[in-house]
């Protein structure tokens, strides 16, 4: 079974979001199942700071030795950030998905979000 950190959400898409800071940010990253289904992660193409997204928007895409496949945002909000040890490590994802292998941070526009997300334990029922 793979690793779902309980404080997490998620989307049906095998993105987890980290709850939201004081300043409203959230992290994004793809789940332990999503890295382990795609294989060894090769490249990294993650949104850039500035840029507004909505939620389900294809952000991005992760591109690993057996496919190519798009990054979604899971939340409606603003871009502040990317990980940019990414550029140069990408198998950060594959290693360490749910740490140094984060994708972006987005500002929310909604606070309330979040909650539309799946808990750890509704992911678990959809991967399980």
């Amino acid at each position: 079974m793979s690793n779902i950190p309980a404080d997490l959400s998620y989307t049906a898409e095998h993105e987890w979001v980290s709850a939201p800071n004081a300043d409203g940010v959230v992290r994004v990253g793809i789940t332990d199942f999503a890295q382990d289904a795609l294989g060894d992660v090769v490249y990294a193409q993650l949104p850039e700071p500035g840029t507004t997204v909505k939620g389900n928007d294809v952000v991005g895409e992760v591109e690993s030795t057996k496919s190519v496949s798009d990054i979604y945002a899971p939340v409606s909000g603003e871009i502040v950030s990317r990980n940019e040890a990414l550029d140069t490590d990408s198998a950060l994802i594959n290693s360490d998905p749910y740490g140094d292998g984060w994708l972006f941070e987005v500002k929310l526009s909604e606070a309330d979000a979040i909650e539309t997300l799946l808990s750890a334990s509704e992911y678990e029922q959809q991967v399980g």
